[in-house]
C-alpha cells in the first residue's frame, strides 16, 4: 500500500517542481517574465489548495481509495492538456487543473496512515512519503535537462500522463477495498470551524503558511532562478545544484523517517523538535538574503534541510484530532501550506517585476524579496513560541 501511494506522489511531486528546471524554456519559447513564471507556477497549488476543503470532506465520507482514483484521473487529463496547450491561458489552466489532480497524492495515504497505523508507524510513514516527494523533485532537475533535448517539454509532460495513468492502475489493484470510510455522526459534528480552532492549529497555521509555504516555493521555483539570476550559474549548472538541493531533502526526510520512532518512544515531543531546531533554517535563510550572490546551491540545500523541521508538524497535527476527521484536519492544514506556497511564489515574482521595472538590479530585487519571506517566517515562528507558552500556562 505505502509503495503504491508513493509512486503516485512521487510523480505528483516531479509535476509540481519541474517548473524550476523549465523555467528557461517557457521563458524562451513563450517569453514570460518572472511575475508570469510565478503565477504559472503556482497555479498548481492555487488548483492544489482550492480542493483542500472538499478532498477532506471526500476522504472522510467515501475512503482514500476512492478519493485518490478520482483525482488522478482529472490529473492524466491535465497533464495532457498542458502537453498540448498552445497560449499563456491555455498553461496556466491546465496547470491549475494538475494541481487539483494531484492534491490527494499526499493527503490520501496520510489519512490512510492515521487510520491503520500507530503514532510512531504514522511519523515514519510521512517522512517517507516525503521523502519519496524529494526525489520525484530531484527527478525534476537533472533528469529533466537531460531528457529535453530529446522530448522536449511537451513530450515530457505526455510522459507524465502516461506514468500517472500506470500510477492510477497501480493503487486500483494494489489498495486495499476496505480501507474505512469514517463518515458519521462525529463527522457531521466536528466540521471545519472546529478544526480551524484548535488550539493546535491555531498555532502552528501561520508557520505552515511561511515557513513550510515558503520552503516549498523556494524548492519548486525560486531556487532555480536565484541560481542563474543571482548566483550567475549557467541553466546547466543550476540543475545540477537543484538536483543536490533535492537530493539534500531526500536525505533529510529519510533520517526523519528512521529516527522519529526512536525519538517519539524516549519521549521527545515534535513541538521541542521544531522550537529547537527551527531557528537554524530562520538564520540561514537571513544568511542568504545577506551574502546574496555567494549563497549557492549548497546553502540552499542546507537552509531547506534545516526547515524539515517544520514537516514534522503534519501527522502531529492528525493525532491532536479523531481519526474520523483526519482527512479533514490534514487537508484543512495542507490548504494553509498550499496558500503559503502560491502567495509566496507568485509574490516573490511580482516583487522581482516591481523593483526591476524601478531600476533595482537583478539580485538586489531578489534579495529584498527573500528578506520579506524571511521576515514572515521569523514573525510565525515567533507566534508558535508563543502560543506553546500559552498553552503551558493553561495547562500548568
Amino acid at each position: 500500500m505505502f509503495a503504491a501511494f508513493a509512486f503516485a506522489y512521487f510523480l505528483s511531486a516531479l509535476v509540481r517542481a519541474v517548473t524550476a528546471t523549465l523555467a528557461p524554456a517557457f521563458s524562451a519559447e513563450l517569453g514570460l517574465t518572472a511575475g508570469d513564471l510565478g503565477l504559472l507556477a503556482g497555479a498548481y497549488f492555487l488548483g492544489f489548495a482550492l480542493m483542500q476543503l472538499p478532498l477532506g470532506r471526500a476522504l472522510d465520507r467515501w475512503g482514500p481509495r476512492r478519493v485518490v482514483l478520482v483525482f488522478l484521473s482529472v490529473a492524466v487529463l491535465a497533464c495532457m492538456a498542458f502537453a498540448v496547450a498552445r497560449s499563456f491561458a491555455a498553461l496556466l489552466a491546465a496547470r491549475a487543473m494538475i494541481g487539483v489532480g494531484v492534491s490527494a497524492c499526499l493527503m490520501a495515504p496520510l489519512t490512510a496512515y492515521r487510520l491503520r497505523l500507530g503514532s510512531a508507524a504514522q511519523l515514519r510513514a510521512n517522512s517517507w512519503m516525503l521523502m519519496t516527494g524529494s526525489l520525484g523533485m530531484v527527478a525534476s532537475t537533472l533528469p529533466v535537462q537531460w531528457l529535453l533535448p530529446s522530448v522536449g517539454w511537451r513530450g515530457l509532460f505526455w510522459l507524465v500522463a502516461g506514468l500517472l495513468t500506470v500510477a492510477t492502475l497501480v493503487i486500483a489493484w494494489v489498495v486495499p477495498r476496505d480501507l474505512p470510510a469514517t463518515g458519521g455522526h462525529e463527522v457531521e459534528r466536528f466540521g471545519y470551524v472546529a478544526i480551524l480552532r484548535q488550539p493546535e492549529f491555531v498555532r502552528l497555521a501561520p508557520m505552515a503558511f511561511f515557513v513550510y509555504g515558503g520552503l516549498i516555493a523556494v524548492q519548486a521555483l525560486w531556487a532555480g532562478p536565484w541560481l542563474t539570476e543571482v548566483a550567475g550559474q549557467t541553466p546547466a549548472a543550476a540543475a545540477r545544484g537543484l538536483f543536490a538541493i533535492n537530493l539534500s531533502m531526500l536525505v533529510a526526510f529519510f533520517a526523519w523517517g528512521l529516527a522519529m520512532p526512536h525519538l517519539a518512544r524516549r519521549g521527545w515531543r515534535v513541538e521541542q523538535l521544531i522550537t529547537w531546531g527551527l531557528p537554524l533554517g530562520l538564520g540561514l535563510l537571513v544568511g542568504a538574503v545577506a551574502l546574496g550572490p555567494l549563497a549557492g546551491a549548497a546553502w540552499w540545500a542546507a537552509w531547506c534541510v534545516a526547515c524539515t523541521f517544520v514537516s514534522l508538524s503534519q501527522p502531529a497535527l492528525a493525532l491532536a484530532y479523531p481519526a474520523a476527521v483526519a482527512g479533514r484536519a490534514l487537508s484543512a492544514f495542507n490548504l494553509v501550506i498550499f496558500l503559503g506556497v502560491f502567495c509566496v511564489q507568485w509574490g516573490i515574482g511580482l516583487m522581482v517585476d516591481a523593483l526591476g521595472s524601478r531600476g533595482w538590479e537583478r539580485a538586489m530585487s531578489f534579495q529584498l524579496s527573500f528578506a520579506l519571506l524571511a521576515l514572515g517566517s521569523t514573525a510565525s515562528y515567533a507566534w508558535f513560541v508563543w502560543r506553546g507558552r500559552i498553552h503551558s500556562r493553561q495547562a500548568g
